[in-house]
Protein backbone atom coordinates (compact mmCIF):
# COMPACT_ATOMS: atom_id res chain seq x y z
CA UNK A 1 0.00 0.00 0.00
CA UNK A 2 1.14 3.52 -0.75
CA UNK A 3 0.92 5.80 2.26
CA UNK A 4 1.70 9.30 3.47
CA UNK A 5 2.57 10.45 6.99
CA UNK A 6 1.35 13.87 8.15
CA UNK A 7 2.51 15.17 11.52
CA UNK A 8 4.08 18.43 12.70
CA UNK A 9 6.38 16.51 15.06
CA UNK A 10 9.41 14.96 13.28
CA UNK A 11 9.85 12.38 16.07
CA UNK A 12 6.27 11.15 15.57
CA UNK A 13 6.95 10.73 11.86
CA UNK A 14 10.10 8.76 12.65
CA UNK A 15 8.17 6.39 14.93
CA UNK A 16 5.51 5.69 12.32
CA UNK A 17 8.14 5.24 9.62
CA UNK A 18 10.05 2.72 11.75
CA UNK A 19 6.83 0.80 12.45
CA UNK A 20 5.97 0.66 8.75
CA UNK A 21 9.45 -0.59 7.91
CA UNK A 22 8.97 -3.44 10.36
CA UNK A 23 5.61 -4.38 8.87
CA UNK A 24 6.78 -4.33 5.24
CA UNK A 25 4.83 -3.97 1.98
CA UNK A 26 4.08 -0.35 2.90
CA UNK A 27 5.51 2.29 0.58
CA UNK A 28 5.92 5.74 2.15
CA UNK A 29 5.28 8.16 -0.70
CA UNK A 30 5.66 11.36 1.36
CA UNK A 31 6.32 12.65 4.90
CA UNK A 32 4.85 16.06 5.65
CA UNK A 33 5.25 18.38 8.63
CA UNK A 34 2.80 20.89 7.18
CA UNK A 35 -0.78 19.78 6.44
CA UNK A 36 -1.07 22.31 3.62
CA UNK A 37 1.90 20.74 1.87
CA UNK A 38 0.32 17.34 2.44
CA UNK A 39 -2.74 18.28 0.36
CA UNK A 40 -0.47 18.76 -2.65
CA UNK A 41 1.12 15.35 -2.11
CA UNK A 42 -2.25 13.63 -1.70
CA UNK A 43 -3.55 15.16 -4.91
CA UNK A 44 -0.34 14.43 -6.80
CA UNK A 45 0.09 10.77 -5.85
CA UNK A 46 -2.30 7.85 -5.75
CA UNK A 47 -2.39 7.25 -1.99
CA UNK A 48 -4.01 4.22 -0.33
CA UNK A 49 -3.56 5.20 3.32
CA UNK A 50 -2.85 8.38 5.30
CA UNK A 51 -1.43 8.54 8.83
CA UNK A 52 -2.72 11.83 10.14
CA UNK A 53 -2.13 13.90 13.27
CA UNK A 54 -5.01 16.11 14.48
CA UNK A 55 -3.56 19.11 16.32
CA UNK A 56 -1.37 20.86 13.74
CA UNK A 57 -0.72 24.49 12.81
CA UNK A 58 -2.72 26.13 10.00
CA UNK A 59 -5.03 23.18 9.46
CA UNK A 60 -6.15 20.39 11.81
CA UNK A 61 -6.25 16.80 10.69
CA UNK A 62 -10.03 16.79 11.01
CA UNK A 63 -10.33 19.86 8.78
CA UNK A 64 -7.92 18.33 6.29
CA UNK A 65 -10.15 15.26 5.96
CA UNK A 66 -13.16 17.49 5.37
CA UNK A 67 -11.24 19.48 2.75
CA UNK A 68 -10.17 16.63 0.46
CA UNK A 69 -12.79 15.14 -1.83
CA UNK A 70 -12.69 11.34 -2.21
CA UNK A 71 -10.06 11.02 0.50
CA UNK A 72 -8.43 7.57 0.76
CA UNK A 73 -8.31 5.55 3.96
CA UNK A 74 -6.84 7.43 6.90
CA UNK A 75 -5.74 6.60 10.43
CA UNK A 76 -5.61 9.36 13.03
CA UNK A 77 -2.43 9.37 15.15
CA UNK A 78 -2.80 11.88 17.96
CA UNK A 79 -2.05 12.65 21.58
CA UNK A 80 -5.65 13.81 22.11
CA UNK A 81 -8.16 11.01 22.82
CA UNK A 82 -11.09 13.44 23.08
CA UNK A 83 -11.37 13.63 19.28
CA UNK A 84 -12.06 9.91 18.90
CA UNK A 85 -15.78 10.25 18.29
CA UNK A 86 -15.21 12.97 15.68
CA UNK A 87 -12.66 10.72 14.02
CA UNK A 88 -14.99 7.78 13.66
CA UNK A 89 -17.82 10.00 12.49
CA UNK A 90 -15.51 10.89 9.60
CA UNK A 91 -15.07 7.17 8.85
CA UNK A 92 -11.47 6.95 10.01
CA UNK A 93 -10.08 3.45 9.59
CA UNK A 94 -8.71 3.69 13.13
CA UNK A 95 -7.78 6.15 15.87
CA UNK A 96 -4.42 5.72 17.58
CA UNK A 97 -3.46 7.61 20.73
CA UNK A 98 0.21 8.54 21.27
CA UNK A 99 2.46 7.06 22.46
CA UNK A 100 1.37 4.34 20.07
CA UNK A 101 2.40 0.77 21.01
CA UNK A 102 3.56 -1.33 18.08
CA UNK A 103 0.91 -4.06 18.56
CA UNK A 104 -1.86 -1.45 18.39
CA UNK A 105 -0.30 0.13 15.28
CA UNK A 106 -0.03 -3.30 13.66
CA UNK A 107 -3.71 -3.96 14.33
CA UNK A 108 -4.70 -0.66 12.71
CA UNK A 109 -2.58 -1.32 9.61
CA UNK A 110 -3.97 -4.85 9.32
CA UNK A 111 -7.46 -3.40 9.37
CA UNK A 112 -6.50 -0.95 6.63
CA UNK A 113 -4.95 -3.72 4.53
CA UNK A 114 -8.09 -5.85 4.88
CA UNK A 115 -10.29 -2.97 3.71
CA UNK A 116 -7.91 -2.23 0.84
CA UNK A 117 -7.97 -5.87 -0.27
CA UNK A 118 -11.76 -5.92 -0.14
CA UNK A 119 -11.82 -2.94 -2.46
CA UNK A 120 -9.48 -4.68 -4.89
CA UNK A 121 -11.39 -7.96 -4.74
CA UNK A 122 -14.75 -6.33 -5.33
CA UNK A 123 -13.32 -4.21 -8.18
CA UNK A 124 -14.68 -0.99 -6.76
CA UNK A 125 -15.05 1.70 -9.42
CA UNK A 126 -12.63 4.58 -9.35
CA UNK A 127 -13.59 8.23 -9.52
CA UNK A 128 -12.10 10.45 -12.29
CA UNK A 129 -9.44 11.66 -9.88
CA UNK A 130 -8.20 8.10 -9.42
CA UNK A 131 -9.26 7.86 -5.77
CA UNK A 132 -11.46 5.08 -4.41
CA UNK A 133 -15.13 5.95 -4.29
CA UNK A 134 -16.36 4.49 -0.99
CA UNK A 135 -19.81 6.07 -0.94
CA UNK A 136 -21.63 2.97 -2.08
CA UNK A 137 -19.97 0.60 0.39
CA UNK A 138 -20.23 3.05 3.29
CA UNK A 139 -23.87 4.09 2.83
CA UNK A 140 -25.65 0.76 2.76
CA UNK A 141 -25.28 -3.00 2.84
CA UNK A 142 -27.38 -5.90 1.61
CA UNK A 143 -28.09 -8.88 3.84
CA UNK A 144 -30.05 -12.01 3.02
CA UNK A 145 -33.00 -12.58 5.34
CA UNK A 146 -35.36 -15.47 4.65
CA UNK A 147 -35.98 -15.35 0.88
CA UNK A 148 -34.83 -11.86 -0.02
CA UNK A 149 -31.85 -9.53 0.10
CA UNK A 150 -32.65 -6.56 2.30
CA UNK A 151 -31.01 -3.19 1.84
CA UNK A 152 -30.00 -1.59 5.14
CA UNK A 153 -28.75 1.97 5.49
CA UNK A 154 -25.53 1.71 7.49
CA UNK A 155 -26.15 4.86 9.54
CA UNK A 156 -29.46 3.39 10.71
CA UNK A 157 -27.85 0.32 12.29
CA UNK A 158 -27.72 0.75 16.09
CA UNK A 159 -26.15 -2.54 17.11
CA UNK A 160 -25.71 -6.14 16.04
CA UNK A 161 -26.08 -9.26 18.16
CA UNK A 162 -24.51 -12.61 17.34
CA UNK A 163 -26.39 -15.88 17.88
CA UNK A 164 -24.25 -18.87 16.91
CA UNK A 165 -24.36 -18.93 13.08
CA UNK A 166 -26.84 -16.05 12.85
CA UNK A 167 -26.71 -12.33 13.58
CA UNK A 168 -29.53 -9.97 14.54
CA UNK A 169 -29.30 -6.41 13.18
CA UNK A 170 -31.16 -3.73 15.15
CA UNK A 171 -31.97 -0.52 13.29
CA UNK A 172 -33.73 2.77 13.96
CA UNK A 173 -36.70 1.67 11.84
CA UNK A 174 -38.09 -1.11 13.99
CA UNK A 175 -37.75 -2.78 17.37
CA UNK A 176 -37.77 -6.07 15.49
CA UNK A 177 -34.31 -7.22 14.45
CA UNK A 178 -33.32 -8.39 10.97
CA UNK A 179 -32.09 -11.97 11.23
CA UNK A 180 -29.49 -13.20 8.76
CA UNK A 181 -27.14 -16.14 8.41
CA UNK A 182 -23.67 -14.61 8.74
CA UNK A 183 -20.61 -14.25 10.95
CA UNK A 184 -19.23 -11.22 12.76
CA UNK A 185 -16.16 -11.19 10.53
CA UNK A 186 -18.26 -11.02 7.36
CA UNK A 187 -20.49 -8.24 8.64
CA UNK A 188 -17.58 -6.21 10.08
CA UNK A 189 -15.86 -6.30 6.70
CA UNK A 190 -18.93 -4.59 5.21
CA UNK A 191 -19.16 -1.85 7.83
CA UNK A 192 -17.29 1.48 8.18
CA UNK A 193 -15.17 2.35 11.19
CA UNK A 194 -17.87 3.76 13.48
CA UNK A 195 -18.79 0.14 14.20
CA UNK A 196 -16.97 -1.40 17.11
CA UNK A 197 -16.96 -4.95 18.43
CA UNK A 198 -17.41 -4.70 22.19
CA UNK A 199 -18.21 -8.29 23.10
CA UNK A 200 -17.97 -11.70 21.46
CA UNK A 201 -21.72 -11.36 20.81
CA UNK A 202 -22.11 -7.62 20.10
CA UNK A 203 -21.08 -4.96 17.58
CA UNK A 204 -22.24 -1.39 18.19
CA UNK A 205 -22.52 1.80 16.17
CA UNK A 206 -20.70 4.32 18.40
CA UNK A 207 -22.97 7.11 17.13
CA UNK A 208 -25.86 5.62 19.13
CA UNK A 209 -24.04 5.15 22.43
CA UNK A 210 -25.85 7.19 25.08
CA UNK A 211 -23.66 6.29 28.05
CA UNK A 212 -20.66 4.24 29.06
CA UNK A 213 -20.94 2.34 32.34
CA UNK A 214 -18.31 0.26 34.07
CA UNK A 215 -19.01 -2.94 32.14
CA UNK A 216 -21.79 -1.89 29.78
CA UNK A 217 -22.71 0.48 26.96
CA UNK A 218 -26.16 2.03 26.83
CA UNK A 219 -27.98 2.31 23.50
CA UNK A 220 -31.57 3.49 23.85
CA UNK A 221 -32.61 1.59 26.97
CA UNK A 222 -30.56 -1.46 26.11
CA UNK A 223 -27.45 -2.23 28.16
CA UNK A 224 -24.86 -4.02 26.07
CA UNK A 225 -22.05 -5.84 27.90
CA UNK A 226 -18.41 -5.03 27.27
CA UNK A 227 -16.32 -8.19 27.09
CA UNK A 228 -13.19 -8.22 29.21
CA UNK A 229 -10.98 -8.99 26.20
CA UNK A 230 -12.52 -6.06 24.29
CA UNK A 231 -12.56 -3.54 27.14
CA UNK A 232 -9.15 -1.97 26.53
CA UNK A 233 -9.82 -1.50 22.83
CA UNK A 234 -13.30 -0.09 23.50
CA UNK A 235 -11.98 2.52 25.94
CA UNK A 236 -9.17 3.42 23.56
CA UNK A 237 -11.47 3.74 20.56
CA UNK A 238 -13.93 5.90 22.52
CA UNK A 239 -11.15 8.06 23.93
CA UNK A 240 -12.04 7.38 27.55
Amino acid sequence: MKCIIIDDEPLAIDVIESYLNQIGNMEIVAKCNNPLDAITSINKHRIDLIFLDIEMPNLSGIDLVKTIENIPQFIFTTAYPQYALDGFNLNATDYLVKPIPFHRFLKAVSRAKDKHQLLLDSKVNLSPSGQHNLAHSNNFIFVKSEYENIKIEVNEIKYIQGLKDYIKIYTTHSSKAILTLSSFKVILDKLPSQFLRVHRSYIVNINYIKALQKTKLVIDEIRIPIGETFKKDVLNRLGV
